[in-house]
């Protein structure tokens, strides 16, 4: 367990979130906790199927259940158990204090309705009797807020009628409606060309300075988490690997995954210099309904060794800087080299 000292907000104790399936007991969550302070920008990142999106939507306990069961742990929101809440009671929560934004912008819209009946809905779930006329003067402001030009007009459009981008926008201007304290990113920019997604990062950086709005950024993406998150969380096969201040976690990355990912990223102006391989993980992350009580990256890590076999914990190796692995230091160590991971080995980037 990682958590910082910023409590306040969001507290996430040793979450375990399963799936019952026909194979057996799928540990997509296990044994995660993290913390967000108010104002806080906070980035999961892993590679997909690591169950940082299964975190966010027990968060928002959005999961079927079943197959979904929450195994144990707690979420805590402002000294609330969400997980203890009616879901009379955790409805009232889910869009008003934490509202959550998702990677396909086109699935979250529907789209018979226009785009001002869908953000006047957001709105009078949480505060029904409020007249139609405010509601729609907020849904307008709200539009204009996150930068859609013109929108009095956009209020009539259909989701059809708008770019990838206008879209997302939307949907950000439906998420902060009601004012929520926390906003979960579940991959905000993945279905969006370069340009547009950069537009959308500098927009939630700008409303979260504005509003102190607290950020769950979920993303694979370690430019993005570099950009805009003050911490990070690495998740890797359910489990949290490492965690640190962003700056701290890359330049000095304690776990071998970690290290890993950092390597695998294609280095710009090396075309320039020559040809290079690029560099991967190898190996594939093991199947959830097998995990064993040892190291999950064990079968794919440079270092593994006989301590390996027994699971490692989550230990604090410099001052707000954790790892699980057996073998790493507070000074760090090179995991990988040219001889520990040769090129042309399969695998994960």
């Amino acid at each position: 367990m990682a958590p910082t000292e910023n409590v306040g907000l969001l507290s996430v104790r040793e979450l375990r979130t399963h799936f019952d399936t026909d194979v057996g007991v799928a540990r997509a969550v296990d044994g995660v906790s993290f913390d967000i302070a108010p104002g806080e920008c906070v980035a999961l990142v892993g590679e997909s199927g690591c169950g940082k999106s299964v975190t966010s939507l027990t968060i928002m306990r959005l999961l079927p259940t079943p197959p979904a069961r929450i195994a144990g742990g707690s979420i805590r929101f402002e000294n609330r158990d969400l997980l203890a809440l009616p879901e009379r009671e955790m409805c009232a929560v889910r869009g008003a204090e934490i509202a959550m934004i998702f990677q396909e912008p086109q699935s979250a819209l529907n789209p018979v309705f226009t785009i001002g009946n869908q953000i006047l809905e957001a709105y009078l779930v949480h505060r029904p009797g409020t007249p139609v006329r405010e509601v729609w003067e907020r849904a307008v402001d709200a539009l204009r807020a996150v930068g859609i030009p013109d929108p009095q007009k956009r209020m009539d459009d259909y989701p059809h009628q708008l770019s990838g981008g206008m879209k997302q926008r939307v949907c950000i201007a439906m998420a902060l409606i009601c004012e929520p304290k926390l906003l979960i990113a579940d991959e905000p920019t993945t279905a969006l060309d370069v340009t547009i997604q950069a537009q959308i990062l500098e927009l939630l950086r700008k409303l979260q300075r504005e509003r102190r709005l607290a950020l769950l950024l979920i993303t694979h993406d370690l430019g993005i988490v570099a950009e805009m998150a003050s911490r990070t969380f690495v998740m890797y096969a359910g489990k949290v690997v490492e965690s640190g201040a962003t700056r701290d976690l890359f330049a000095r990355p304690l776990h071998p995954y970690t290290q890993g990912l950092l390597r695998a990223r294609p280095e710009p102006g090396s075309s320039q210099r020559g040809r290079k391989r690029l560099a991967v993980i190898p190996g594939m992350v093991p199947v959830a309904t097998q995990f064993k009580d040892d190291c999950r990256f064990r079968a794919r890590c440079p270092l593994a060794g006989p301590p390996c076999a027994a699971e490692p914990a989550l230990r604090e190796l410099r001052p707000g800087h954790h790892a699980a692995c057996h073998f790493t230091r507070a000074e760090g160590i090179e995991a990988w080299t040219e001889a520990a991971a040769p090129a042309g080995q399969g695998g994960a980037a």
